[in-house]
């Protein structure tokens, strides 16, 4: 008994390192497998926006409260709401704590960088230079999230959205108040309302343009797309959508508060701009049809600046539409032709060709015809006073430039300018390629955010159009989409995008874009990152992005995998939701994708503040 006494020891103590190793053993097996299972389920691309949040650890919005931090309201029911807290923060590879941009103050809710009061009123006020770009210098850059205001909603959905508007979106009511006769916008209770009408529509902006369908065809397809100079709060723009015709709707920041902001609230295209000394920016030959009802410029000052520069980005064959007394061109516009009246309207049409204008100059010689420079360059461009020539043609009835299909048949043929070798690199077969590869891109997108199919989105930016192939796959889609084309890359794409019979403008994004804060739902990033690294600061774009996409907006990144890893830390940084998803052609794929939808959040009541 006793030897045996004595051997239990040892026994005991080597069976329990055995059942100590067979334990951890058990318990490392166990965690590689949750690892594994982990892994897998982590490896699966979500389907939708809904599957998404889920992913990220996002559940129902509806019992979700915003950031305590930085925010005084609770999040209105009407919105489609999001639940973006603190217990799915997404977690970088150092242990160190993500330090947030602060938010602006609200005195910046409303800014607009490039269009500043302030700094426009030491510039000089002829031709109105004060009113055109003038953008902040690197120093004077902010490095803070602009505000949305207190009880910001969700805008309406469209159509429902080109009649109202919440006021706590645009809290200003000057336009109601000065335009009240005119019916330009109503104040209803907590919204406003858009009843259609105009200083020269008094019948509304339906009337007007009926009046106008009886003057040249506005239904057949040949009218496509439309610039309207000093727009108004955009009604003239708006109500052409149903004739599917798409308005590039423009203003300056005046005393007319906000009517670019109303327009684009209302989901209609619009930017901030003026003709003042500087060429419009945008390609020679895209507009069918321009438009100044009563815009107050002064087209008979400066020997036709801003008519030549009319002429300048119209198509061959396109019209110019004047409404407003006093109507004048007998006395202002001698020796134009093609002149149509009824009551307060004229409209003029451009010639198809120069062949006429060429032969006249031998008897008119002012303004003569510009003998060099580029007729598409448009980005701080000084106005010209000599007539753009258009491209040379061999006979009387030949479409300088070539004739364009009727839409909407001519968002997907080859256009011109690519048939006739205009644009370097692009031939017929590479552009009918690149259709076809946003067919399958939009659809893939589709499977990520469900919500781009569901009308959740209206006003839509492309950072880096190229031809229009974004925009072309999401024509099945209630959205519209302002196609940017970043200034000084080649081949320059603009032209193309509006021979398609798209709209957009030149831009270069190390500067803030012409709009107002909060106008857009939904931006697409295609390589835009990699080609401005190496020439402005990437955490500037996408402060800039902040600035102008809506709360519960989202964006799409495209581009190599490094600069979207670069992108995903200043994101996180703008209290942004980031997932990267397998590209439509694999997971191996050397362009990588990454999803971010920017969270609800909003500025600090001043009444509060103070309480």
């Amino acid at each position: 008994m006793a030897k045996e006494h004595g051997a239990s020891p040892k026994y005991n103590h080597l069976e329990a390192r055995k059942n100590n190793l067979t334990w951890i053993l058990a318990l490392s097996a166990l965690c590689i497998f949750f690892y594994v299972l982990g892994a897998w389920q982590s490896s699966v691309s979500p389907t939708s926006h809904t599957e998404f949040l889920n992913r990220a650890g996002c559940e129902n919005a509806s019992n979700a409260a915003p950031d305590s931090s930085s925010s005084s309201s609770s999040i209105p029911s009407s919105s489609v709401l999001l639940d973006f807290e603190s217990h799915h923060q997404l977690v970088m590879e150092d242990t160190q704590e993500i330090q947030k941009f602060p938010a602006c103050s609200m005195s910046f809710s409303e800014y607009t960088p490039c269009q500043d009061r302030d700094r426009g009123r030491k510039f000089d006020r002829d031709m109105l230079k004060y009113r055109e770009r003038h953008c902040p210098s690197k120093d004077e850059l902010l490095h803070c999230l602009i505000p949305a205001p207190p009880k910001y909603k969700l805008p309406f959905k469209w159509p429902q959205s080109r009649d109202y508007a919440w006021f706590d979106n645009i809290p200003h009511k000057e336009l109601s108040i000065e335009k009240d006769l005119q019916n330009w916008i109503k104040v209803e209770g907590d919204r406003f309302k858009f009843p259609g009408g105009g200083t020269m529509f008094p019948r509304g902006a339906d009337a007007y343009i009926d009046d106008i369908n009886e003057l040249i065809p506005l239904t057949n397809g040949t009218i496509r797309t439309a610039i309207d100079t000093g727009c108004g709060v955009a009604s003239w723009g708006a109500y052409l959508l149903k004739r599917d015709i798409i308005a590039m709707s423009f203003a300056p920041r005046d005393t007319h508060e906000a009517q670019v902001w109303f327009a684009l609230e209302r989901g209609v295209p619009a930017v901030l701009g003026i003709m003042g000394s500087q060429r419009l920016p945008y390609p020679a030959r895209a507009f069918d049809m321009a438009h100044c009802s009563r815009c107050l410029i002064p087209w008979s000052k400066y020997d036709g600046l801003y008519l030549i520069e009319v002429d300048r980005i119209l198509r061959p064959g396109g019209y110019w539409i004047l409404s407003g007394p006093p109507i004048r061109w007998k006395q202002y516009w001698r020796g134009w032709e093609r002149i149509i009246e009824k009551d307060d309207l004229a409209v003029w049409q451009k010639p198809i060709n120069h062949i006429d204008c060429i032969k006249s100059r031998k008897s008119h010689h002012k303004p003569h015809m510009c003998k060099s420079g580029n007729p598409d360059e448009a980005w701080y461009k000084e106005l010209q006073g000599c007539i753009t020539p258009m491209p040379e043609v061999t006979s009387w009835d030949e479409v300088s430039g070539g004739a364009l299909e009727k839409w909407p048949e001519r968002a997907s043929v080859v256009p011109p300018r690519i048939s006739n070798n205009w644009v370097t690199g692009i031939t017929a077969e590479k552009f009918q390629e690149d259709n076809k590869l946003w067919e399958e891109r939009v659809s893939h997108y589709k499977s990520i955010v469900g919500a781009l199919s569901q009308g959740r989105y209206r006003n839509i930016m492309d950072m880096n159009a190229y031809v229009g192939g974004f925009a072309a796959a999401m024509m099945k889609y209630p959205v519209w989409v302002m196609n940017v084309v970043p200034v000084n890359t080649q081949p320059d794409t603009l032209g193309v995008v509006y021979e398609r019979g798209f709209i957009g403008v030149y831009h270069d994004w190390c500067e803030a874009f012409s709009t107002y804060p909060r106008t857009y739902d939904f931006i697409h990033a295609g390589g835009v990152f990699s080609m401005y690294q190496d020439r402005c600061d990437i955490t500037d774009i996408l402060l800039e992005m902040d600035r102008i996409l809506r709360p519960e907006g989202t964006v799409v990144f495209r581009d190599e995998a490094d600069v979207i890893e670069k992108i995903e830390k200043i994101a996180q940084r703008m209290r942004w939701n980031t997932k990267n998803v397998d590209q439509e052609s694999g997971q191996f794929a050397t362009e990588k994708i990454m999803v971010a939808f920017k969270s609800y959040w909003t500025g600090e009541d001043k009444d509060e503040e103070h309480a």
